[in-house]
């Protein structure tokens, strides 16, 4: 019984939620003595409510021995490029407007009180998917963020 509670929680939880990033790299930004160093992180993740299209993220990441632990606030500095990966079918309610702000992305940037967060929009007059990157805080947020716009388009047939 008890597994089999546990089992649909974790099944809950896992519906509807953002996607998980996939490192792709990162450059070294200021050399730490204890710790690691200060970086530039590279990671990318798939939109979970529309496959075909792939957003990529630079991020700043802070080092030292309080990054280590995980106690480290990071910078609000992010970037966001997002491309068509593959064939693109858009649900009707992202179409007509109704998930428009839908959270497909969340990282915690530090302990508690800050996350960076992907919402997604689409804007119907250009048919073109727009991707906001930006950063919240419990108290105060962030006017940093960075914008990604993939036009949706016809998704050739393998030869």
């Amino acid at each position: 019984m008890r597994d089999r509670t546990l089992l649909s929680m974790v099944a809950l939880l896992s519906m509807g939620c953002p996607a998980h990033a996939e490192r792709i790299g990162h450059v070294d930004t200021r050399f730490k003595w204890l710790g690691p160093d200060d970086k530039i992180v590279i990671e990318a993740f798939d939109d979970p409510g529309v496959p075909g299209v792939t957003c990529y993220l630079s991020r700043a990441k802070t080092g030292g021995l309080s990054g280590a632990v995980g106690l480290a606030e990071d910078r609000s500095d992010a970037s966001i490029a997002c491309r068509q990966v593959g064939p693109i079918v858009l649900a009707e309610d992202i179409r007509n407007g109704r998930r428009d702000g839908e959270r497909v992305f969340r990282k915690r940037t530090s302990l508690v009180f800050k996350s960076m967060k992907v919402v997604r929009f689409f804007d119907a007059k250009r048919n073109t998917l727009v991707y906001l990157v930006y950063s919240e805080r419990v108290i105060e947020g962030s006017p940093k963020n960075s914008i990604s716009a993939v036009p949706v388009m016809p998704w050739p047939e393998g030869p």
